[in-house]
């Protein structure tokens, strides 16, 4: 579908041309001539589609410090890793919502692989004004509370100078921005006689270890990963369902569907650092601007640098008491990434006008554009991977906590818009409400928790297509760690996960080579 780095030397990567830019189409390519719709007309469709997303908005929860019902055992940082991810292999800078769109002719202006572009850019070479030597630039010192060292992206006039503007977008993704900045720096230093392009690859590898030893375990249910393992180990030939025939391509399956599992698991808001002003909004209230909102886009404010072990365990951290607002050890806590599943928090009904145009509802904009875009039902691609779809009853749009109480609806889909979505959920839908089924008891690294909390995981669909997707592109890719070195770990053993690449980054922990 394209040819990417295969002519073209990895490292440097100095002036990429065309070809090294990706395609997206279907992994169910049968599929296409039977596209789901809702209704029989465009706005017949569309306002079932509205029916459905504001079923899949929540009411309004400000953002607190104590522990909440909807909390996951997955440590807040994996929500922006998984954006970060996304920004590395993805890329549609033209995609319209206002017309039915091929998939076979939309550009994936990002290489479709795990190679970093979105940290490396088109290397010193070709883009200097990023680099010290083969070191990266750093921005302006960021100082918050408790947090001794931090430093901004650099940037010109506000705007921040890294290989993907995307990653500035919250203030969030751009301060882990800063981190891989710092991660790669540092292994420049333990690793002084490397060259860039040395040092490049085995940023990438401690990356792309990450990626497949701990981000995918932690989203997707572990019966899935196994099945596409033999003797423990990921196996090309169990890929049952992603196919390419020369080089790998982006399945809309996955980016316009599956992979949207994230914004699900977002929060309202988030605690940076121990300051009293710093629990945050992800975006200004429209109803009462608060101008210190996450958006990004824009120089980091005075007093808020991250401090990590709030989004992932390098220390360990208090669980909290939500019974107790007033705990001392609320505002010190790690925060947790909500639960996949079909409920996103109301801050996303209504984008700000600098991150979306109309539809401002980020559940209405994943519909729509899944049905612009022709996706089969979740339903239909179930049948094609030869499982038995979930029943009516199963798909409940709502919050997935544990105990619901009257304030978390949870609506059976054949319900919504006078049963047009019965036996015809859309996909990206499909796949949430699929997670629900599948939730695993997971420990989380805290004292004076509950022990494990259930968290509901991708299953044999959804993920089924972001598994096969993240190791087909990486097999395919002929200097990955899969293709290169399969059996490679980081020095400081096979456990190294994101939370080693945090501590690594902020100048903790042994030095990697």
């Amino acid at each position: 579908m394209s040819s990417r780095h295969a002519i073209i030397p990895r490292g440097l990567n100095t002036i990429r041309s065309p070809l090294s830019q990706g395609r997206f189409g279907r992994m169910f390519r049968k599929l296409s001539l039977n596209p789901a719709k809702f209704g029989p007309t465009d706005a017949d469709n569309i306002a079932n589609l509205s029916a459905l997303a504001d079923k899949m908005i929540g009411s309004f929860d400000a953002p607190k410090n104590p522990p909440d019902a909807e909390e996951s055992g997955i440590p807040a940082l994996y929500t922006y890793f998984g954006q970060f991810v996304d920004h590395d292999i993805t890329f549609d800078p033209v995609s319209s919502l206002t017309k039915q769109q091929d998939p076979d002719g939309l550009v994936d202006f990002r290489t479709p692989s795990f190679d970093l572009d979105n940290l490396y850019g088109r290397g010193p070479n070709d883009q200097p004004y990023m680099y010290d030597g083969i070191k990266f630039l750093l921005g302006e010192k960021l100082t918050g509370a408790g947090v001794p060292d931090a430093n901004d992206l650099p940037r010109f006039k506000g705007r921040a100078l890294i290989g993907d503007p995307r990653n500035d977008e919250n203030s969030i993704v751009s301060q882990f921005q800063g981190l891989m900045l710092r991660f790669h720096n540092r292994m420049v230093d333990d690793n002084d006689s490397l060259s860039f392009e040395e040092v490049q690859q085995r940023v990438r590898f401690h990356y792309q270890y990450v990626v497949l030893n701990d981000f995918l375990p932690r989203i997707v249910h572990a019966d899935v990963l196994n099945a596409l393992k033999t003797a423990g180990s990921y196996d090309r030939s169990k890929l049952a369902h992603y196919h390419w025939h020369n080089y790998p391509f982006m399945p809309v399956e996955f980016s316009v569907a599956a992979y949207r599992l994230g914004h699900s698991m977002i929060r309202p808001g988030y605690r940076l650092n121990d300051a009293d002003n710093m629990l945050l909004q992800i975006f200004p209230d429209p109803n009462n601007p608060d101008k210190n909102a996450l958006t990004g886009f824009r120089a980091m404010g005075p007093g808020r640098a991250i401090d990590w072990g709030r989004f992932i365990d390098i220390d360990t951290r208090p669980f909290g008491d939500e019974n107790d607002e007033s705990n001392p050890d609320n505002k010190r806590r790690l925060q947790f990434a909500y639960r996949i599943d079909t409920s996103l928090v109301d801050p996303l009904r209504k984008l700000p006008p600098e991150v979306a145009s109309n539809p401002a509802s980020l559940a209405l904009r994943n519909l729509e554009r899944g049905w612009r875009l022709g996706l089969p039902s979740g339903q239909a691609v179930a049948r094609a991977m030869n499982l038995t779809p979930l029943t009516d009853d199963q798909i409940i749009i709502g919050k997935a906590v544990d105990h619901p109480e009257a304030g978390d609806p949870q609506t059976k889909i054949a319900t919504i818009a006078n049963g047009v979505f019965a036996g015809n959920c859309p996909l990206w839908t499909y796949i949430l409400a699929e997670a629900r089924q599948f939730q695993t008891a997971v420990t989380i690294p805290v004292t004076g928790g509950p022990g494990a909390v259930n968290t509901p995981q991708l299953g044999p669909v959804g993920g089924r297509i972001v598994a096969e997707v993240f190791l087909g592109l990486m097999f395919g890719d002929s200097s990955s760690v899969l293709s290169l070195d399969p059996q490679w770990a980081p020095v400081t053993g096979s456990g190294f996960a994101l939370k080693d690449l945090v501590a690594y980054a902020l100048g903790q922990g042994d030095p990697l080579h």
